[in-house]
């Protein structure tokens, strides 16, 4: 028999909105090396905010290759506009007007002309390897800027320190690709570590020439962080910029988180912002960002990367509520052709720990999806991964387990309604909560198999987002009435028999 390849499509229907404005089509376009917003635009004759409205970009945003992006049509593109076409060569110079056409004295000037080319060709390349001779050697001589060393000048590996002699092996390969930053310079960067820099355990907010950053104090062996973070360049994973070795403690420098961790706005409700509840539209778009980031570690990544540690605490959000996966201390990479991970060294946090990893060790991507399960149900509900339960008795409760409770009652409706979050009121669209809840339910299946990849979840989010951002809080009353009309966005229809 064959094998069977799944290849997860990113689909989705112009908006109302969109089709407003004599839009019929929203092309899938898969984003390669060299591409932005501008040129794609461009090569399909769309105005490009329209290209940034229908992706929710900002000017000036990067993208990245190996993502889509979604480009509004009014008519089905060409075949010229698929294609991909080289840069036409440019034209050729006329001939000059006084070249003689023929005959030997015209042969022999042509002779002439090149002998001159490649002398003159000869001395720009020895005048350009001298150039560079002098300016590497004045390089080396220079002193070099404050706060920062070379790979060669910094000195981490020294007898005086207690990190664990083989760290200098595992990371020493990427003090090219990070900046390594000088104790002092740290200090300076965060008022000394003082309470006022303090965001919360051992990190604190720094400002690094002029732009603000996270530095995390660490004890023992961090190469494995410090190694998967350098290779990754995403918008939804976290990015570090640079590290210190300093009395037996790495400092890690990443960038800065304006918002916080998500489970500050749904646990704790974030304080000293206006609004610290997260709306509807909000809470699918932080969902939609870190299936983007799991599904570029689970696939796109070299070598794929399973997160392990996954949990709304470590998730970060931007100023612009963008999500960033953080804390890579417990992944682990999926080298090519191998199968099942197996480890007695079970290590995470209770409640978002899928049920085979905790029993056998068992180590594959649907660790990670359990995860996201959970980090779906704390959305939909703004309960903990561990909640208590309103006794008598008062218990503590798995939330990955309530939810088979409420999309298994017969007042289902009701049931989905007390589990919201009481922070979101009845301004949310009651058919695409219940796709939501759905689509949890199914990532935290006690049979990894049952369990979804990583890209058909980025799939029904997709369509959940983009159908939310069609809803508005006057659509409420129509709500039941749309779950006929929108189909099934996971796979399952929504039970219409309810109590009043």
């Amino acid at each position: 028999e064959g094998t069977r390849l799944s290849v997860p499509l990113r689909c989705a229907c112009p908006s109302k909105t969109q089709q407003a404005a004599g839009f019929r089509y929203l092309l899938s376009y898969l984003i390669t090396w060299g591409d932005d917003v501008p040129t794609i635009a461009a090569r399909f004759r769309v105005d490009l905010q329209d290209v940034l409205r229908a992706n929710t970009l900002a000017s000036g945003d990067t993208i990245y290759p190996f993502t889509t992006l979604l480009v509004p049509l009014s008519a089905e593109p060409t075949k010229a506009d698929l294609s991909s076409q080289p840069p036409p060569p440019p034209p050729a110079q006329p001939p000059s007007p006084d070249t003689p056409s023929g005959g030997g004295g015209g042969s022999g000037k042509r002779w002439v002309f090149v002998g001159v080319g490649i002398a003159v060709g000869a001395s720009l390349l020895l005048g350009t390897a001298l150039l560079w001779f002098f300016c590497c050697r004045r390089r080396r001589q220079s002193p070099k800027a404050e706060g920062q060393k070379s790979a060669a000048e910094y000195e981490p590996w020294s007898a005086s320190m207690t990190v664990s002699s083989s760290f200098s092996g595992k990371v020493g390969n990427v003090l090219d690709a990070l900046s390594v930053y000088t104790f002092g310079d740290l200090e300076k960067a965060t008022g000394s570590f003082s309470e006022d820099h303090h965001i919360r355990g051992s990190v604190y907010r720094a400002v690094i020439n002029g732009d603000a950053a996270a530095v995390k104090r660490l004890k023992g062996d961090v190469s494995n962080e410090i190694n998967i973070l350098k290779q990754i360049n995403h918008s939804n994973v976290v990015r570090l910029s640079g590290f210190c070795l300093h009395e037996g403690n790495t400092y890690l420098v990443y960038e800065f988180a304006e918002k916080g961790s998500l489970s500050d706005w749904i646990h704790h409700r974030a304080k000293g912002w206006e609004g610290s509840c997260l709306d509807w539209k909000q809470r699918v778009r932080v969902a939609c960002d870190v299936a983007n980031g799991l599904n570029y570690l689970h696939n796109y990544a070299n070598p794929p990367y399973i997160h392990k540690d996954l949990k709304s605490s470590n998730i970060l959000l931007d100023n612009g509520f963008m999500a960033k996966v953080a804390n890579f201390g417990l992944a682990r990479s999926v080298e090519d052709g191998e199968g099942v991970q197996l480890t007695r060294h079970v290590v995470g946090t209770q409640g978002y720990m899928a049920p085979e990893y905790i029993e056998h060790g068992l180590i594959t991507p649907k660790l990670d999806i359990f995860a996201f399960g959970v980090v779906l149900l704390e959305l939909l509900s703004g309960k903990e991964a561990v909640y208590s339960k309103a006794g008598p008795p008062k218990t503590e409760c798995l939330l990955s387990g309530s939810i088979g409770e409420v999309l298994g009652a017969e007042d289902v409706r009701e049931k989905l309604k007390i589990f919201m979050d009481p922070c979101l009121r009845d301004e949310y669209p009651f058919d695409l909560a219940f796709a939501m809840a759905q689509l949890a339910m199914g990532c935290v299946e006690q049979d990894p198999n049952s369990r979804p990849a990583v890209g058909e979840v980025l799939v029904s989010l997709s369509a959940l987002y983009s159908s939310s951002l069609d809803w508005d809080s006057s659509d409420a009353p129509r709500s039941d009435s749309m779950v006929r009309a929108r189909g099934e966005l996971v796979g399952t229809r929504l039970p219409l028999s309810t109590t009043s």
